[in-house]
């Protein structure tokens, strides 16, 4: 059986930086993440840890990160305003259909996503 590739989220990645070892796995493992992605968890770093974190991290994980077209987020932003009573963010709301329209599975321990269909869910 072929493995299908993972889209991890901001979440996925804080928890693999904590070493949760519900999340060690997925650096052993193809990944993408996308752009946004990569710039929301710069920024969790930044505020909840160092500046040196949040560097290293960008550096290491900048060649997993992907650009997101235009009709993708436009496709997100309709996806939250469809589920806005959900509270899922614009970040998680990107990745995820960035997820279904290339056929990869995306990866959260987000509470809103546990019943979304093509989600890998985990929790800490």
């Amino acid at each position: 059986m072929v493995e299908v590739m993972k889209c991890l989220d901001t979440y996925a990645l804080v928890e693999i930086v904590r070493e949760n070892p519900n999340f060690a796995q997925y650096l052993n493992q193809d990944f993408v993440i996308t752009d946004l992605t990569l710039a929301e968890f710069y920024g969790v770093l930044l505020r909840d840890d160092s500046e040196e974190l949040a560097e290293l991290w960008f550096r290491k994980l900048e060649i997993n990160a992907v650009p997101v077209d235009r009709e993708i987020l436009r496709e997100a932003v309709r996806f939250r305003y469809e589920y806005r009573k959900v509270g899922i963010s614009l970040f998680d709301a990107v990745g995820y259909v960035f997820s279904l329209k290339k056929g990869l599975i995306f990866v959260t321990g987000d509470k809103e996503f546990e019943r979304f269909s093509n989600v890998e869910f985990r929790k800490k």
